[in-house]
């Protein structure tokens, strides 16, 4: 196919989501819950179907060479097949936001006033290897009243195929248009390039994937783009922290789930505390299999530690790796985050108060936590129910992206007769 017939297809495709959208503003929640419904019966009646798939893209990652996090990322099981249409449920259970008034009040010409959430119309969402992406976006925008265009990677082309099938049936089921989710078949970089450019058709941009993917979509898109980038997590050691609970929030943080965008990636210990804390905290680390990269002091303390290379601060290993640094108190920290952070997930151990203020004051992220771990940073931890993802940007959202940030407002004035 040549680029400008892709281009065609894919602006086919986004006009077609316009029109769905239309008509799925004025249904209630009732019909937009049943057509979840539908979506977590069908993915349990295709499960058989749906793993077979997802084998032949494991298969085709094997032989490419994929592996460790980036593996587990890509790979679905009955586990994990029932756990995201469990939370295909959840979603339905949700409140729905269409419609809720943020503000209301009677201004000083006696009209009255609202402002109102409405959905803020077609979404694309552009995402690598997760399957699990393609049914959990396609819920969250169709119960905030939006169609999403799902253009998925390479990666899981066999699984998104018939995930899409189940999702256009159970729209189908339901009364919806089936175009409320449409999936794109292409997944070269051309597609990418030709849908972010969608202006007339899309009302937002979402990347999730690598940081080539996301500098890409932000480079072209001639559309909003609320970007999920890299989670380059750190947490701090501060003098005279419990040693106890440094242990437990490293290895919480680094080894509960490598592979996610909270998990830590570097660990940053005050020079001045360092004997006391760094020895016990590696040695926990170690244990648990986690390979550690560190400055020249903190290879004093860890022999065990590998040399840590520039490229190692800021980097986003998705794997049991962490890097390892010694610095200058908390001003060293700091300075750290702030030259290396991704924007996401910040955290400190320590005793003391006025130290804990100043890093939540001065730390520029999505979420910063005092003597809890980066993994609670997330939608379900947050109270949110599911998440779309979690926005490192700061327009027109940041951090996790449940129901509410699918929407946008309205301004609803009620008057008799006023005129200015």
């Amino acid at each position: 196919m040549t680029d400008a017939n892709l281009t065609e297809e894919i602006a086919n495709l986004c006009a077609r989501a316009r029109r769905a959208s239309r008509k799925l503003a004025p249904r209630d929640r009732a019909t937009k819950d049943r057509a979840l419904h539908a979506m977590a019966a069908g993915l349990r009646a295709r499960r058989g179907e749906i793993l077979e798939q997802n084998a032949l893209d494991l298969e085709a990652a094997r032989q490419r060479g994929t592996k460790g996090a980036l593996l587990d990322r890509l790979a679905l099981d009955p586990a994990r097949l029932e756990s995201i249409a469990v939370g295909v449920e959840e979603i339905a259970e949700l409140p729905d936001p269409v419609g809720g008034v943020i503000e209301a009040r009677t201004l000083a010409s006696g009209i009255a006033m609202q402002r109102v959430r409405v959905p803020l119309g077609v979404v694309a969402m552009i995402y690598e290897a997760r399957p699990n992406v393609t049914v959990e976006a396609s819920a969250l925008c169709l119960k905030a009243g939006n169609a999403v265009v799902l253009r998925g990677g390479s990666e899981a082309f066999y699984s998104n195929r018939v995930l899409a099938k189940v999702i256009s049936e159970a729209l189908e089921r339901s009364d919806l248009p089936p175009d409320l989710a449409a999936v794109i078949p292409f997944t070269d970089r051309e597609a990418v390039r030709a849908l972010v450019q969608q202006s007339e058709s899309l009302d937002l941009v979402i990347p999730r994937g690598g940081e080539a993917l996301i500098r890409f979509v932000t480079e072209h898109a001639r559309v909003p783009v609320v970007q999920h980038y890299k989670g380059v997590c750190h947490l701090y050691l501060d003098l005279g922290c419990d040693v106890d609970m440094a242990v437990n929030l490293a290895v919480n943080g680094k080894l509960s789930r490598p592979g996610v965008c909270n998990a830590l990636e570097c660990l940053l210990v005050d020079e001045a505390d360092a004997a006391r804390i760094l020895p016990k905290v590696a040695a926990a680390l170690l244990a648990g299999g986690c390979e550690l990269r560190g400055c020249e002091r903190t290879r004093a303390l860890v022999p065990e530690a590998r040399e840590a290379a520039l490229s190692d601060w800021g980097y986003e290993f998705l794997d049991r790796v962490l890097a390892v640094r010694v610095v200058r108190g908390l001003e060293g920290a700091l300075d750290h985050i702030a030259r290396y952070g991704s924007g996401h997930t910040e955290a400190i151990c320590t005793t003391d108060s006025s130290r804990a203020r100043r890093f939540q004051h001065e730390v520029d992220a999505a979420c910063v936590a005092v003597n809890a771990s980066t993994r609670f940073h997330d939608g379900g931890q947050l109270g949110l129910g599911a998440e779309i993802g979690i926005a490192t940007s700061r327009l027109h959202w940041r951090g996790p992206m449940g129901l509410e940030a699918l929407t946008t407002m309205k301004w609803i004035l009620n008057g008799s007769g006023q005129t200015r």
